[in-house]
């Protein structure tokens, strides 16, 4: 290595380059954005090479940065994974676990997991994006990362925590004002609380019993939002129907805020239900952090999931 690189110069661009932000990279090294720019200048200096193009909002990786980035990410990784593998010789595991989850998935099923993660290894940092946005892990420095949905084709191990499983409810409250729904045909009569995503707003699918194709039904309301979270406090205030996963309405379905209705009937957003997945680079079982944590994190949610364990309280 030229001898006028430093160590955190590597690690400030492999930060920039993940995030393509000097100011986020900035606030994860509690350094201002003109140190973090000046290190990297003083890398670009150093090789020779532009690494980054530089705009006003947004950093992008030049072709010899995206090379370099590369090569300079598996070394700093090999470089963690030493020092996390001497520093657990000498007692707890210890180094940063980077996590992806969904939004509402992170704060109701992770955020209770980890806490008890960490109570078990204290010297074991998590750090949590949530977002609801599909990320590159490798790009982005990510140890393992939770997938509601389809998987694409990929060099990552994917290990699946179950199916996700739907349910149609409503509060006490609506189902005694508004009548119980017998066949979902009588959904049109009621006010459905609807999700608009960046795709528009999808007919609900149900499937009768011993039937193995979903049919879609067209329904409607006063309400329809692009937050899960809020539509779910809609329907326990008793404003109408809604239909999401277990792992969101979990908590209400054990309390009876809201109760199931078409019980009979198999509920899903999508004509072919997605599964829950955690995805993860190969190498990254290398290291003892991520390896506890898989373990915990599957003991922890059992199968079937707790969350689909509702009905037994």
């Amino acid at each position: 290595m030229n001898n006028s690189i430093s160590m955190l110069a590597l690690r400030l661009f492999s930060r920039v380059a993940a995030l393509g932000s000097f100011s986020l990279a900035a606030t994860e090294f509690h350094l201002p954005a003109s140190s973090v720019s000046r290190h990297i200048a003083a890398l670009e200096n150093a090789l020779g090479q532009r690494l980054l193009y530089r705009h006003t909002r947004a950093v992008r990786l030049t072709d010899a940065g995206q090379r370099y980035f590369e090569q300079v990410r598996e070394a700093l990784a090999q470089l963690e994974l030493a020092a996390e593998q001497i520093d657990g010789e000498a007692g707890q595991p210890t180094g940063v676990l980077r996590l992806n989850a969904p939004v509402a998935f992170g704060r109701l099923q992770l955020m209770p997991l980890l806490s008890a993660f960490q109570q078990r290894y204290p010297g074991i940092e998590v750090e949590l994006m949530l977002t609801d946005a599909v990320i590159d892990p490798v790009q982005e420095g990510v140890d393992v990362t939770f997938r509601i949905g389809r998987l694409l084709d990929s060099s990552l191990v994917a290990r699946s925590l179950g199916e996700q499983i739907n349910v149609l409810c409503a509060a006490p409250q609506y189902l005694a004002e508004h009548g119980t729904p017998y066949h979902p045909s009588d959904l049109a009569a009621h006010h459905c609380l609807v999700y608009k995503g960046a795709r528009g707003v999808k007919p609900w699918y149900l499937r009768p019993p011993g039937e193995r194709a979903f049919k879609p039904f067209a329904v409607q309301g006063r309400l329809r939002s692009n937050s899960a979270e809020c539509l779910v406090d809609a329907a326990l205030r008793g404003e109408g129907i809604i239909l999401f996963p277990t792992w969101l309405l979990a908590a209400p379905l054990r309390s009876g805020q809201l109760v199931p209705i078409l019980a009979d009937w198999q509920a899903s957003e999508d004509p072919q239900p997605p599964g829950i997945h955690v995805i993860y680079p190969e190498n990254r079982l290398r290291s003892t952090k991520v390896r506890l944590f898989l373990e915990d994190l599957f003991a922890r949610v059992g199968s079937p999931p707790i969350w689909d364990d509702w009905r037994n309280g």
